[in-house]
């Protein structure tokens, strides 16, 4: 199944089912392709605006960026999925003998190394998306500045929840230089989401109070 596919209805169907992949990590992709169209958008309604001539260049340019960004993220909810599935499977593998629990242990570890880099890719992507957000609001059509604010809101989601898989993930990975240096980047998005968030809705509430 396609989950990035699924009609809205269908996708939330499955994903309030019994069932435990969709879950947290598809979600939060899908927040971010959520989020990159919303900049496209802004930026699509700036595109041939009267006044906005000087813009159109980096406008484009913008738009391009965060399709390809829509795109690996559009891609990831189906990868996060698959990534559990995988992982599940490991820990189904025989374990009668030393040599069959060894190659199981090795099995999950891998798997559980892949199911953490994936989600901590959609957070890089994710906060890609706060610089083309902050653009649109600085810059776009101001009757979408709103549209760059939950913009933010939802990369904000995207970069935040994708990195509670990788925290997750983390807690069963043996692998203590990749343990660390994935803790490292985890703190650092964290952080930038959370401030780039915070400036967008200062600058937004001040626009709207204007």
């Amino acid at each position: 199944m396609d989950l990035h596919r699924l009609p809205i209805a269908q996708f939330c169907e499955v994903t309030a089912s019994d069932a435990p992949a969709p879950g947290g990590g598809s979600v939060s992709a899908l927040c971010g392709a959520l989020a990159a169209s919303l900049s496209s958008m802004v930026a699509n309604l700036t595109i041939g605006r009267k006044g906005y001539e000087p813009l159109q260049k980096v406008m484009q340019e913008a738009i391009d960026e965060l399709e390809s960004i829509r795109q690996s993220l559009l891609k990831a909810i189906d990868e996060d999925s698959k990534s559990f599935d995988d992982f599940m499977a490991a820990t189904r593998l025989p374990k009668t003998t030393d040599e069959e629990k060894a190659a199981r242990k090795t099995a999950m570890q891998q798997a559980l190394k892949t199911a953490t880099l994936i989600p901590l890719q959609v957070a890089r992507e994710s906060a890609k998306i706060f610089d083309y957000a902050r653009l649109m609001l600085d810059n776009g059509n101001p009757n979408a500045f709103t549209d760059a604010m939950v913009s933010t809101l939802a990369a904000r989601t995207a970069t935040l929840g994708a990195l509670l898989n990788v925290r997750i993930n983390l807690a069963s990975i043996k692998d203590e230089d990749f343990i660390f240096s994935i803790r490292q980047e985890i703190e650092a998005l964290e952080k930038l989401a959370n401030e780039a968030e915070a400036k967008m809705l200062r600058k937004g509430y001040l626009l709207m109070n204007r």
